[in-house]
């Protein structure tokens, strides 16, 4: 069995989340389950890894372990050896994620996207300027993202900027990792109480750092969306929207913007495309967006639940990664689980290969890294893997805790949990 020594400063994770038992706890040993570049899962033979603050120093076999105490200077009386039924798994990245549609998750699923934001969600982000039911809400999201194993989040807050910065806090109160855009949008004719003066979209932008976030196309002008291109390359600051969800959200952004080719070069020209940008969706993008994509080094959040619920469309992941386009997931939908992203993800790739778009689909190995190392990767890549260098965001996984949401037989050993095709265990 592998070892872990490492250390992280995380809130707990309730043993009655979507994970089973989940727990982050400093100087443990036992066994891992991580991503690799090669999107393969290994579990990796008796070995012990180590961090200093929460950086990865070392990867070695546990029968250095004393050696180790003398070379890293502490004690091997110290060290929590874990049982043969918990594991770490690096921490779940939701790439995608808007804390105030929380509040009515689960309902409001019978409109596509364009009918669903007028009818439902502006008017409902409209009541985010009032910052009690704001707080009330957005700490029960991060609250139930961090039960379900997230570690890490990219969030859409609202165009109120007080509120949006109440949300940084209580994500920073509850020590979650994560990213916050205040939304930007100065166009809206369906609910225009909903919307902002392109110039105080801006002025109110530059508080919120350090994500920016014109919501999409449709919602924003051309000048909005160069002001903010502008502030995120004087800044070198990460960028998230949504781009090609839907068919006829495209053609809303081909009539407002007839200068650009497609939807991908509005977003490109306008600076707002590069090595720190995260697109969700992008489930109707070309080839020549996704060659764009890997030029320059833009990233997709895949959101299935989202897609699914709404009929925007299926995302064709493995023609994203022929691209050498990044790609992680996103919730983005009725559910905050990044597990609930992962059975999506499979079900979206099933769904082509019954429909003959692909010839196989992917594996639960690859869906994994998606929610982990490739999350990662569209967010700095500093975390989702064990790594030496990497931070170390990860979760104890305890398949025996109280209450689990699944069931864990006696015949099961470790290398069953890592390997779903030879497991009793439904992930």
């Amino acid at each position: 069995m592998p070892s872990i020594l490492s250390q992280q400063n995380t809130s707990e994770i309730s043993a009655k989340s979507d994970i089973a038992g989940c727990d982050i706890l400093p100087d443990s040993t036992g066994s891992a389950v991580t991503s690799l570049l090669q999107t393969e899962v290994d579990n990796w033979d008796p070995s012990a890894e180590g961090s200093e603050g929460i950086s990865i120093v070392f990867v070695e076999q546990m029968d250095q372990l004393e050696q180790l105490a003398k070379t890293w200077g502490f004690k091997t009386s110290d060290i929590r050896q874990l049982s043969k039924h918990e594991f770490f798994m690096p921490g779940l990245v939701d790439t995608h994620i808007h804390a105030p549609q929380y509040s009515f998750t689960g309902t409001r699923v019978d409109l596509t996207l364009l009918q669903w934001l007028t009818a439902y969600t502006f008017p409902t982000e409209a009541k985010y300027q009032d910052s009690g039911f704001a707080e009330e809400v957005y700490t029960r999201v991060v609250r139930r993202t961090l039960k379900n194993g997230t570690t890490t989040a990219c969030y859409f807050a609202t165009i109120h900027t007080d509120t949006a910065l109440l949300l940084a806090e209580i994500i920073d109160k509850f020590g979650q990792r994560a990213f916050v855009g205040k939304v930007c949008m100065d166009v809206n004719d369906s609910v225009p109480q909903y919307r902002e003066i392109t110039a105080d979209s801006v002025q109110e932008t530059e508080r919120v750092q350090p994500i920016i976030t014109p919501r999409f196309g449709p919602s924003c002008t051309e000048d909005l969306l160069n002001a903010l291109g502008d502030l995120a390359l004087a800044h070198d600051l990460h960028v998230q929207s949504h781009i090609s969800e839907t068919e006829e959200e495209i053609k809303v952004v081909e009539n407002m913007f007839p200068a650009y080719q497609n939807y991908t070069e509005l977003y490109d020209k306008n600076k707002l495309l590069n090595s720190k940008t995260v697109m969700a969706h992008g489930c109707h993008l070309s080839e020549e967006e996704l060659k764009i994509f890997s030029l320059r080094g833009a990233a997709i959040s895949h959101c299935p639940n989202s897609n699914f619920s709404m009929r925007s469309g299926v995302l064709n992941v493995q023609k994203v990664l022929k691209h050498n386009v990044k790609l992680g997931l996103g919730t983005g939908g009725y559910s905050a689980s990044m597990l609930d992203a992962i059975r999506k993800t499979m079900v979206a790739s099933n769904s082509l290969q019954i429909n003959k778009v692909n010839e196989t689909g992917l594996t639960i190995e690859e869906a994994f890294q998606l929610a982990t190392l490739g999350g990662s990767q569209g967010l700095d890549n500093v975390i989702g893997n064990f790594e030496v260098g990497k931070e170390f965001d990860a979760l104890l996984i305890n398949t025996k805790a109280s209450d689990s949401p699944f069931d864990l037989f006696s015949a099961d050993e470790f290398e069953n949990l890592a390997d779903p095709s030879d497991s009793a265990i439904t992930p």
